[in-house]
């Protein structure tokens, strides 16, 4: 499974129809949040996406995208939550997170493990690498790649059958990419048997941030780019005052990078009701899949066979 939920998609300030940043990700036994506004965790209940989250992962410490962890935590101690939660951003995190998160007056049921992150770092998880990057915005942020791990190439049991390969412990071998040796002395190779490795899937999210190389870089190839467009071409000026993307821009970042589907989100509550311009600018930079996240929009990846 590999799940996407927008719980929030409104920049700096919510509307009636759109929440502060937040988005959920599902990727097999992990579940994510990027970045958790404030309200984000009754949009979680509003789309059913559980609060059995396993990290949050930060974008930078503009109170629209960290505010509403607070509540969120709280509601998960009061729930008897016993499994330790991670949580990653950049600096300031670790003094910024242990004040905000662990400074209230009741002691939390489970453990919040603060992780300080720099570009670059690599984030194991169960099934996948999280991967910030340096994006360019008015305090220190990041993005995340999530790089889901290859899988195992198809295993062929006609060309095991073939090749002499008696079913059993050997067939596993041979699908755990080792060769194996038959009872004649003669050494089959899974490469006889058994498919390249399959990709994991790849997703880029920038968070707050202008254009910049970086995102162009580590979105390379992504099957997905979640990406700002808090203006759009009327407001180009704006967005460089407050370091932020136009819709265009978001546009031309996806088509840099090569990736095979685009999704617009932390408007400016100019575009609360009426997204269309954003689509049409950024439809004119990138000739891929495209479209303006809403709360509530779920998308679901396929693996790539």
């Amino acid at each position: 499974m590999l799940r996407l939920t927008f719980l929030g998609t409104s920049g700096a300030m919510p509307t009636a129809a759109r929440n502060l940043s937040g988005l959920s990700v599902r990727q097999g036994r992990e579940h994510y949040l990027f970045d958790c506004g404030e309200g984000t965790q009754r949009q979680m209940i509003r789309y059913g996406t559980g609060f059995d989250v396993t990290a949050i992962c930060f974008t930078h410490f503009h109170a629209d995208h960290y505010i509403g962890a607070i509540g969120f935590v709280r509601t998960l101690s009061m729930l008897g939550r016993a499994r330790p939660l991670d949580v990653y951003g950049p600096a300031p995190a670790r003094r910024f997170l242990e004040e905000l998160l662990l400074g209230g007056t009741d002691p939390m049921a489970f453990e919040i493990r603060i992780h300080e992150v720099n570009p670059g770092d690599a984030v194991r998880r169960d099934g996948a690498t999280l991967l910030p990057w340096a994006t360019t915005h008015r305090v220190t942020s990041v993005g995340w790649v999530l790089q889901e791990d290859a899988r195992p190439g198809r295993f062929h049991p006609d060309r095991a059958r073939q090749a002499g390969v008696p079913e059993g412990e050997l067939w596993g071998e041979l699908q755990r990419g080792r060769p194996v040796t038959l009872a004649d002395g003669r050494v089959v190779h899974p490469g006889s048997i058994v498919d390249p490795p399959r990709r994991g899937r790849r997703v880029a999210v920038t968070g707050d941030t202008r254009p910049c190389p970086e995102t162009a870089a580590a979105a390379r190839g992504a099957d997905l780019l979640v990406h700002e467009c808090t203006f759009g071409d009327a407001e180009a000026d704006r967005a460089v005052e407050t370091t932020h993307s136009t819709a265009r821009e978001a546009g031309r970042m996806a088509r840099e990078a090569g990736v095979a589907r685009l999704v617009l989100t932390h408007l400016s509550t100019r575009y609360d009701t009426v997204p269309g311009p954003l689509l049409e600018q950024a439809a004119e930079e990138y000739a891929g899949p495209v479209e303006v996240a809403r709360d509530g929009l779920t998308i679901e990846m396929a693996r790539a066979e």
